[in-house]
């Protein structure tokens, strides 16, 4: 089962006793402070949770699956999602 947007905001604003519209407005600015923090290249922690940052990947080269053609991938990044000490435990413990 997962968790929609709508759900955890309401769930945010249960926990932390504000209406679903601070709660959304709190969670839209955590997305936007990510998005910035990882186009410029920083990363984002929040210790014992989680650290979030920009990798960067190597061209390659990548075949087509119907065709077998090889196709030159460029180089980009990707995210990398690391998870903290308490979110790892909470996992474990379920």
């Amino acid at each position: 089962m997962s968790v929609n947007r709508t759900e955890l905001v309401q769930a945010i604003a249960a926990k932390a006793g504000l209406t679903n519209t601070a709660a959304d407005a709190a969670l839209k600015a955590f997305q936007e402070v990510l998005v910035e923090q990882l186009s410029a290249g920083e990363s984002v922690t929040i210790p014992g949770l989680l650290a979030v940052s920009r990798a960067d990947r190597a061209a390659r080269t990548g075949i087509n699956p119907q065709t077998g053609e090889k196709l030159d991938i460029p180089a980009g990044f990707r995210v990398k999602l690391t998870a903290g000490s308490a979110l790892k435990r909470a996992v474990a413990a379920n």
